[in-house]
């Protein structure tokens, strides 16, 4: 077992015993609970290129769909609804959006792509901040533009895009301190425990990119 697979597994056994413990002590309801342990588990099951990670990431954003509506944050409780679209769809291109309906393999953004993905998150960002204010959502600015980072890293993860981690990267460190802010204890050390995982996720997928073709 390598100390990357150690690693994780410690990851998410303490993402688990967290949960419970935080829970128990009533610093979060188990529906937080329930997100942060499938959370860390889906994150995990992604970096090993684990299909599994769709099937638990669709039961995570739904069970975070609730938190973050209960919490005033309305993108990102919308958010979630659009990742479970995202999620079946990334769910089938791994499985046969390669040559030949093959499974997909890692690859790199292409200068044309990573463009596009710049100009979205600039202006879904200033879209959705307009419109959050407008609604009364809390940290709006923030809000809007963790919603447009994370859209485009989920669509280059289904793709099975290098860059992707880039994206999460970026945006788990921003929600650590805005979850912190908003009170969301429990979720904001889960998303410190996503930003390890995505540095680690960065450098695994990197490694199996130079590994020639079977």
């Amino acid at each position: 077992m390598s100390i990357q697979t150690l690693i994780m597994a410690a990851s998410c056994a303490a993402a688990g015993a967290l949960a419970v413990t935080m829970t128990v002590m009533q610093r979060a309801s188990w529906l937080e609970a329930a997100s942060f342990i499938t959370g860390a588990l889906c994150v995990w099951l992604t970096v090993k290129e684990n299909i599994w990670n769709f099937p638990i990431g669709l039961v995570n954003v739904a069970t975070f769909s609730v938190v973050f509506f209960q919490s005033r944050l309305f993108a990102d409780a919308g958010l979630q609804v659009v990742y479970f679209v995202l999620g079946i769809v990334g769910w089938r291109l791994w499985l046969h959006g390669g040559a030949g309906r093959s499974s997909l393999r890692i690859t790199r953004s292409t200068p044309c792509e990573s463009l596009m993905c710049v100009a979205f998150v600039v202006c879904t960002t200033i879209l959705l901040w307009q419109l959050l204010h407008q609604v009364g959502g809390s940290a709006s600015f923030w809000d809007a533009l963790t919603t447009s980072l994370s859209l485009v890293s989920q669509w280059l993860l289904n793709r099975k895009r290098l860059e992707s981690w880039v994206g999460w990267i970026v945006v788990d460190a921003i929600y650590v301190p805005l979850y912190i802010y908003k009170s969301l204890y429990l979720t904001a050390a889960l998303y410190g425990i996503f930003l390890v995982m995505a540095v680690m996720g960065f450098h695994a997928w990197r490694k199996a990119l130079l590994e020639p073709s079977p």
